[in-house]
């Protein structure tokens, strides 16, 4: 399925077993549709709220047992009932992309933890049912991985998200490092923002070095597919910092050569 969205990570592919890519495609489209109508077009906020609480209204008729009115929403009721997934995780994900339309700054770190809590962590958590391995340790594992990869996104995308007028740096990391919004605002790369983005690099490395441990208590080909999701997030990461967190000028991200660096460094993991 297409994944321009997120070309950095791969979503449903031949790595995973084959009776699990459709579900993982209908979850998939269910948020990736979600966080369209938060994020994509010229709509005004009310009209992308609108959008959300129909979906919410949708997830509200299969926890009553109803039939969905759309297509997509009678896919997904199929397979929140095969595999008893918990209808609060898709919730979350629909009061996250809510919160992109109103809120557009972070005050600290915890605050935006909380964001990634409900816009990351409920995907890793939904393949961890779909494989029935929902031990504490391993939703603790998956979510850092998930929150990771969304810090990973945020460092990426400072230039693009600010074309939104949102920043996911903290707010008070910025004075720290006596640099400001205006020098978002200017594309203004200076030895204090490499030294602002190293601190948010080592965060979001270190986040993922705690869940990378997941992939030694998960099945053959799935084990794989992390290995190489959060191999692909580091890359990232090592591009961020040979860049010197210059993301105004040189966006990281992952070329075709990079992927033989991701399969070598999966197989020493």
């Amino acid at each position: 399925m297409p994944v321009d969205h997120y070309e950095n990570f791969p979503v449903a592919s031949l790595l995973l077993p084959a009776k699990l890519r459709r579900p993982i495609e209908v979850i998939y489209r269910f948020a990736r549709s979600a966080d369209d109508i938060a994020d994509e077009g010229d709509a005004e906020p009310a009209e992308r709220l609108a959008g959300l609480a129909a979906y919410q209204a949708e997830l509200d008729r299969i926890a009553a047992g109803h039939v969905p009115h759309s297509a997509m929403f009678v896919a997904l009721a199929e397979v929140i009932e095969q595999y008893r997934l918990p209808i609060q995780l898709f919730r979350d994900l629909l009061d996250a992309f809510a919160q992109d339309v109103v809120k557009k700054r972070y005050a600290d770190y915890p605050e935006l933890l909380d964001y990634c809590r409900r816009s990351a962590n409920p995907v890793g958590r939904l393949v961890l049912h779909l494989f029935g391995r929902t031990e504490a340790e391993y939703l603790e594992q998956s979510d850092c991985i998930c929150s990771a990869l969304q810090l990973i996104n945020f460092w990426q995308d400072v230039a693009v998200d600010w074309q939104k007028d949102r920043v996911y740096i903290p707010q008070a990391d910025l004075p720290q490092f006596k640099v400001g919004e205006n020098d978002i605002a200017a594309s203004r790369w200076s030895a204090n923002w490499a030294a602002l983005m190293d601190f948010e690099i080592d965060r979001a490395r270190a986040l993922m070095l705690r869940g990378a441990p997941l992939v030694h208590a998960l099945p053959g080909r799935l084990g794989w597919e992390i290995r190489l999701t959060i191999q692909g997030g580091l890359r990232i990461l090592d591009k961020l910092r040979q860049v010197r967190g210059d993301v105004f000028h040189r966006r990281p991200k992952l070329g075709k050569w990079d992927w033989l660096v991701l399969a070598s460094r999966s197989l020493t993991m």
